[in-house]
């Protein structure tokens, strides 16, 4: 859903949406469907493709945007800047052959093949900065982390131009955990290279815990029976299936990709709770944490996702946020992470040439979450 820049709010609307960390509630005057057997009706396709980030960038510091910000943060957002220069036509006397420099610079996909959303999020009638809510400072509230200063204004010394003054920063859950093995994100061996790159679990986060938005394949499905929820993640087609209940049936002890997640009803609203999560999957919540997601229609066309993280281990104090899930006219792409993917066997063949060579092989701390 495209947002329009000319919105009109009520004020019923704005008292609901200024609210910031309200639990979410429906579109006024809006009545959620059900299903035949009476609870809230989630299914079908959904995207939360947006240039909206999990955290806040320190050039916009307020939870909700201006019209004139958005226009700001969309104009300089680097996707949007390189389709439109893709889309120029080619000049048929340029020569030049690429020479893999390009990849540097974002070149490994040309835009045809991304699609990370055009526009800021508009959730709850609002348009929103970042993904988290609460603290008010839009950032994620890690231990021993300070947060970070404003970016240099344009034009001062050191700060980006031109379609590089908004390059996306796409958010992540953190460092690498050596514990085991060679050490996570380690060139050693298969098991030792991020999970996505295994085609495990998805990229960047997408399945949970807290289901976020990247570089593409930012389409979920829902689909509810009396007795769970399945939500299927197109990025690495990660299924969660949720059963409802009050009562978690599995063992603390077992620990499960994306986590052990149980459901429940609350008016209309759907709330999950998950915990147990693996300890070799890196993200925002860890093995001893636990996240709440509430999922509530604020309209046909929205479906509002809050999140609450709850991990002590991690972060000094629990942090919230709300994501828009809109309606998508397309279904899921069947992401078939393995085929071709010749990538793992050149990857560990560069680190035993590089170990031929006397050379260390150092691992990469960013390269699962792209964290900050």
């Amino acid at each position: 859903m495209k947002p329009v820049l000319k919105i009109v709010l009520s004020a019923t609307v704005a008292a609901v949406a200024l609210s910031g960390v309200a639990q979410a509630q429906s579109a006024p005057g809006y009545t959620p469907p059900k299903t035949s057997w009476g609870v809230p009706d989630l299914q079908g396709f959904w995207s939360n493709s947006s240039i909206t980030d999990m955290q806040r960038d320190p050039a916009y510091p307020n939870l909700v945007m201006s019209q004139a910000e958005v226009a700001k943060m969309e104009g300089e957002d680097y996707y949007n800047n390189r389709t439109r220069e893709d889309a120029k036509p080619a000049d048929p006397n340029d020569k030049t052959l690429l020479d893999g420099s390009d990849l540097l610079s974002g070149g490994g996909y040309n835009a045809f093949w991304v699609d990370p959303g055009k526009h800021v999020a508009l959730v709850r009638g609002e348009f929103r900065s970042s993904w988290i809510v609460e603290p008010a400072n839009g950032r994620i509230p890690r231990k021993g982390v300070a947060a970070p200063a404003g970016r240099p204004a344009a034009g001062a010394p050191g700060a980006p131009t031109g379609a590089a003054s908004r390059t996306r920063t796409v958010q992540g859950p953190g460092a690498v955990d050596r514990s085991a093995g060679g050490g996570l994100g380690s060139y050693d061996n298969p098991e030792t290279r991020p999970m996505g790159e295994r085609c495990i679990i998805g990229f960047g986060n997408t399945g949970g815990p807290v289901m976020t938005n990247v570089l593409y394949n930012n389409t979920y499905q829902i689909v509810q029976a009396p007795e769970h929820v399945m939500i299927m993640v197109e990025m690495v087609h990660d299924a969660r299936i949720i059963p409802i209940t009050r009562d978690r049936k599995r063992p603390d002890v077992i620990k499960q990709w994306l986590g052990d997640s149980i459901g429940w009803y609350e008016g209309d609203t759907l709330v999950v709770q998950t915990k147990n999560v693996h300890p070799g999957q890196r993200g925002y919540v860890s093995k001893d944490g636990v996240l709440t997601e509430r999922f509530t229609r604020w309209n046909d066309n929205q479906i509002v996702y809050e999140f609450t993280v709850e991990d002590p281990s991690q972060y000094t104090q629990p942090w919230k946020g709300e994501m828009a899930f809109n309606a998508s006219k397309e279904p899921s792409y069947e992401y078939a992470c393995h085929e071709g993917n010749y990538a793992m066997e050149g990857i560990l063949a560069g680190a035993r040439k590089q170990e031929r060579e006397g050379k260390t092989v150092k691992a990469n701390a960013a390269e699962e979450g792209r964290g900050n």
